[in-house]
């Protein structure tokens, strides 16, 4: 148990590290694209919200209340992804927490130690092509946020 204990703290650090990105970030850069196109570094948190609440759905919607998905159209503030993000972060905690007690998430196999490991995984690909993004864009984060990104002890 103690193990599910660490993972759930885990998952919040991994959230953090996604506000931590998205604080550092100007409001005016949320527009950028990286050079093969692809989605804007808004859009790439927006995904980031959105396939969370693909999960809920599937596997836990009474945990939806309260979320909405991020349409591409409207273009999100730096506050709004930040609610956004904090909310379905918390959301997913409660999934991961009701799926470690019971050993399965509906939807997902193997066992929930794996789809945490989904999550992160997809997740911090995310950060990477909004780190790039940034980067092409001409607007690279500060060198502070991108060694913050690894701090997770401090996060």
């Amino acid at each position: 148990m103690e193990l599910f204990k660490e993972l759930l703290e885990s998952w919040h650090i991994h959230n953090s590290i996604n506000l931590y990105l998205l604080q550092g970030i100007e409001e005016l850069h949320l527009a950028s694209v990286s050079a093969s196109k692809g989605r804007t570094v808004r859009e790439q948190f927006a995904h980031i919200h959105n396939v969370r609440l693909m999960w809920l759905k599937a596997a836990a919607p009474e945990l939806l209340n309260g979320l909405e998905k991020l349409e591409k159209e409207s273009p999100a503030t730096n506050e709004v992804l930040q609610t956004a993000l904090t909310k379905s972060g918390e959301a997913m905690a409660q999934l991961l927490a009701t799926g470690f007690a019971s050993g399965k998430i509906k939807g997902f196999k193997p066992h929930p130690a794996a789809f945490y490991s989904y999550l992160v995984a997809h997740e911090s690909h995310h950060r990477g092509q909004i780190m790039l993004t940034m980067k092409q864009a001409g607007h690279p984060v500060d060198k502070k946020i991108a060694f913050g990104l690894w701090e997770w002890g401090s996060r």
